[in-house]
C-alpha cells in the first residue's frame, strides 16, 4: 500500500483490505495529537495506511477476529507504527463502553456491508464476518457515536445505496455531514459513498464532487487515484 510504504501480511483466502481501506485511509483528516479509533480494522489496512498518512497521530484498532487482531499486531510492529499503533481484541456489537478506554478525537470505519444473509450472495467463509454485521448497520453508528467526543469526527465509507440508512442513524447525535460519492466512471451512479459528520456538528449538510475512479481511456485508475494510491495525495473534505 501507498507505493509500497505500507508492507501488509493478509490470510491467502477470505477478506483482504483493497481499495475501500485505501479511500478511508485517505480520507482521515485527523489533527497531530490527536486520538484515533478504527471499528473492525481487520489487519491493519486502513489503520496502518492512515498512520503513514498521520504521523503525528496515535490510533487504535478494534477487532473481534482474534486472527486478524494478531496479523494487525504484528503489521504495525513490521511497518516501524507499533509505538502508535495498538490492536485491541474487542467486539464492535458489544458496544464501545465495554472496551474501558476513553473517548477519541475521530473515529472510521468500514462496517460490514450487509445485514440480512438474503442479501448476500455466499462468500468465502472467512469473509462473512467482514461482509454481514450481526447486529445491523445501528450496531457500528452506536459505536462510532459513543467512541468520539464532542465535536469529534466519524468518517465511514460504505455502500451508496445506505446513504440514507447512515444519514439517519450517525444524525441522532451527529450533525455536519459531509458526503462525497464514489464513481467507478463519471458516466456511472455512485457505488460508494464517504461520509464524515462532526458529533453534535450543525453546520449544513455539504454535498462534494464525486471521486471517479477509472476513466475509459484505458487507465486502471484515473490520475486523481492513482495518486491517492500511491499516498501523494488526501480525500480532502472541502
Amino acid at each position: 500500500m501507498l507505493g509500497g510504504r505500507v508492507s501488509l501480511t493478509q490470510p491467502a483466502k477470505g477478506y483482504r483490505a483493497g481499495m475501500d481501506a485505501a479511500l478511508l485511509a485517505a480520507a482521515c483528516d485527523a489533527a497531530p495529537g490527536a486520538r484515533v479509533i478504527e471499528a473492525g480494522c481487520g489487519v491493519g489496512g486502513a489503520l496502518l495506511a492512515a498512520a503513514f498518512r498521520r504521523p503525528g497521530t496515535a490510533f487504535t484498532g478494534i477487532e473481534r477476529d482474534g486472527e486478524a487482531v494478531r496479523l494487525a499486531t504484528a503489521n504495525a510492529a513490521a511497518n516501524g507504527v507499533a509505538e502508535r499503533v495498538q490492536v485491541v481484541n474487542g467486539d464492535v456489537e458489544a458496544g464501545f463502553r465495554a472496551l474501558g478506554l476513553p473517548v477519541f478525537d475521530a473515529a472510521f470505519s468500514n462496517p460490514p456491508f450487509f445485514d440480512d444473509p438474503n442479501e448476500l450472495r455466499a462468500p468465502h467463509p472467512a469473509k462473512t464476518g467482514a461482509w454481514m454485521a450481526d447486529g445491523g448497520l445501528a450496531a457500528w453508528t452506536g459505536f462510532l457515536l459513543k467512541a468520539v467526543r464532542e465535536g469529534g469526527t466519524i468518517t465511514v465509507i460504505h455502500r451508496a445505496d445506505r446513504l440514507a440508512d447512515l444519514l439517519a442513524q450517525l444524525g441522532k447525535t451527529a450533525g455536519s455531514f459531509r458526503i462525497r460519492p464514489i464513481q467507478p466512471f463519471a458516466d456511472t451512479p455512485a457505488k460508494r459513498v464517504l461520509v464524515r459528520a462532526v458529533k453534535t456538528g450543525k453546520a449544513p449538510l455539504v454535498l462534494l464532487p464525486p471521486l471517479v475512479l477509472h476513466d475509459r481511456e484505458g487507465g486502471k485508475h484515473t490520475a486523481e487515484v492513482e495518486a491517492i494510491l500511491r499516498g501523494e495525495r488526501s480525500l480532502t473534505w472541502e
